[in-house]
């Protein structure tokens, strides 16, 4: 369990966060997003016991973080933004070298280095990470906090930059680390991602927490269904004066309602106009239109 209560975090004049609670479960995958300048990496790096909060308390599976960070940080797994690597080292050099501060043997890390680097599909081939394509470093970087098997994970925009092919690598890879038990926060600016693997979602909006559970208990907050209904007609002149705007697409006009209501008037207006309603599609808001209508 990870509780934080009226967490603040002030810097001079600038409070970076303010008054900032929640709680999640083990094993489940936290999602913090929010505009630039939200809080989203302070709010990581107090997680991770980096930086301590002006007030306030967070404990994480009953270590009191403020108080005693370094107890976190034996079990904590923590990934930058940026992925700072020894790029004058080669990868096997590179977890050796971390693996060594974590107090493991040459042994266990050369087996768990081999278990990273399959998991990851990384092959590092003796290269230097200087070498290494934008896609290669950051897997090395999450293989160099995954190296002590911690059991809690704290990654900064994790597919930041990343090609589409590797950005979804890891997003499946995070999964899978979700299935082994680990409890994975993170921040992301791809909401499509957060929406996809999250179990909980926080949204931050100038150090404040705005909103804040599952997908779809955002959802219920900030919208209901909406549906697409897709038609055909031989004359779409005569929808006009019946039919709110519509456009056509692969072969279909297609028209948007906001509720049943407007659903069935438009669909209604679709028939007595001589056209034939082929399809009807529910969806709900996306992360990102939550987030518009939050505004900055």
């Amino acid at each position: 369990m990870i509780t934080a209560r009226n967490i603040t975090k002030a810097f001079d004049s600038f409070t970076a966060l303010d008054d900032v609670s929640f709680s999640f479960e083990d094993g489940e995958i936290f999602g913090i997003i929010g505009h630039n300048g939200a809080g989203k990496t302070t709010l990581l790096k107090i997680v991770s016991g980096l930086i301590a909060p002006t007030s306030g308390e967070l404990f994480i599976n009953n270590i009191d973080v403020v108080k005693n960070p370094v107890a976190l940080k034996e079990n904590l797994g923590y990934l930058p933004e940026e992925s700072r690597l020894y790029e004058t080292m080669t990868a096997e050099n590179y977890l050796m070298f971390f693996g060594e501060i974590y107090g493991l043997s040459p042994q266990e890390i050369r087996i768990r280095s081999n278990q990273l680097f399959a998991a990851l599909s990384l092959e590092p081939d003796g290269k230097k990470i200087g070498e290494f394509s934008k896609g290669m470093k950051r897997k090395a970087a999450i293989a160099r906090s995954l190296i002590h098997d911690p059991k809690f994970l704290v990654y900064d925009e994790a597919t930041s930059g990343l090609d589409p092919m590797t950005s979804r690598f890891i997003a499946d890879y995070l999964r899978r680390l979700r299935s082994d038990g680990k409890t994975i926060v993170l921040s992301a600016h791809n909401l499509y991602q957060v929406e996809a693997i999250c179990d909980k979602v926080m949204i931050l909006r100038r150090g404040k927490m705005v909103a804040f559970g599952s997908m779809k208990e955002l959802r219920d907050q900030f919208g209901s269904l909406t549906y697409t209904i897709f038609f055909s007609i031989t004359d779409p002149e005569k929808l006009l004066g019946h039919s709110r705007t519509y456009r056509k697409e692969e072969g279909f006009y297609i028209c948007e309602a906001e509720n049943m209501k407007e659903l069935n008037e438009i669909s209604a207006n679709i028939r007595e106009s001589g056209g034939n309603v082929e399809k009807i599609e529910s969806r709900y808001p996306s992360l990102e239109e939550m987030l518009v209508k939050i505004g900055k």
